[in-house]
């Protein structure tokens, strides 16, 4: 893709009788090609200069940017935390970061989402990499502000992480996270790591944010019923052979479940049908 664009800002520079498209077209890729935009240019700016020191750890909000390229991000992300820890030299240092928090408008309709990919590639990490971790947000955001202004909050989830896992200090830490599904007729039947004494009363009747569908992969809007052994049973209008479920899987989702220490569970699929941004590259 960087070479591509190479060719193409070089083609356009060279042209004498551009066009106003081309001229708008050349000024685009100077934006994108210079600057923090140039790959390596923050990290060789700001990064590289700090290697000598010791390091206890890293903590990192990004993500927003690379949306569109979710299942590109997959290995983007491992990469990236394997490679300052190999410059560093200091082993497996610890490497948490924020999920990316709920953003845009709610759109209860919206069933795919690259937003939704990007949080998916970012718990897939923490199976791929030793030592990594990551605070759920997804109650947190702002649907007119990709910056949500509760910081605090986004703070001490990180700080939960770095307490329980390296200073010893007993607090639950991690979010609710999908483990496995079973049917059972018609409904899907969830169980769930890290309830931390069970999920939480609502403050509604019922649990918001999951959606089913059969394998014609149409979505309906789903009920969820918890049980008493912290199940979660899912079922839809007209779903009578239900063949996966998603949680919280939207730009900005309607979602309400949190564990006994109020961690929000972690939004999930548990399908692996191809998504929106699968051939973006």
């Amino acid at each position: 893709r960087w070479e591509a664009m190479e060719k193409e800002f070089a083609t356009l520079s060279e042209k004498t009788d551009r066009t106003e498209a081309e001229t708008q077209r050349l000024n685009g890729l100077r934006g994108q090609m210079g600057g923090n935009s140039r790959p390596g240019n923050i990290y060789n700016g700001v990064l590289k200069s700090h290697l000598g020191y010791g390091i206890k750890g890293a903590i990192w909000y990004q993500g927003e940017s690379n949306a569109g390229r979710a299942y590109q991000y997959r290995d983007l992300f491992p990469f990236m935390i394997k490679a300052w820890r190999d410059e560093w030299g200091q082993g497996d240092f610890p490497f948490y970061w924020a999920q990316l928090a709920d953003f845009t408008a709610e759109n209860p309709n919206q069933f795919d989402s690259d937003w939704a990919e990007l949080r998916e590639a970012q718990t897939m990490t923490m199976d791929r990499l030793p030592k990594t971790g990551q605070a759920v947000i997804i109650d947190i955001g702002e649907g007119k502000d990709i910056h949500p202004k509760n910081k605090v909050d986004v703070g001490r989830r990180l700080a939960r992480w770095a307490l329980a896992k390296d200073y010893g200090i007993a607090v639950p830490y991690h979010s609710p996270q999908y483990k496995s599904m079973k049917k059972e007729g018609n409904k899907i039947i969830l169980t769930f790591d890290h309830l931390d004494g069970g999920w939480r009363p609502f403050d509604v009747p019922e649990p918001r944010g999951f959606v089913i569908a059969g394998e014609d992969k149409k979505w309906v809007h789903a009920k969820a019923e918890i049980q008493k052994d912290g199940t979660v049973a899912v079922s839809g209008e007209g779903i009578e052979n239900p063949a996966a479920v998603r949680y919280g899987w939207s730009n900005n989702p309607v979602v309400n479940m949190f564990n006994g220490a109020g961690l929000p569970l972690t939004p999930f699929r548990t399908d692996d049908w191809p998504g929106v941004t699968i051939n973006a590259k």
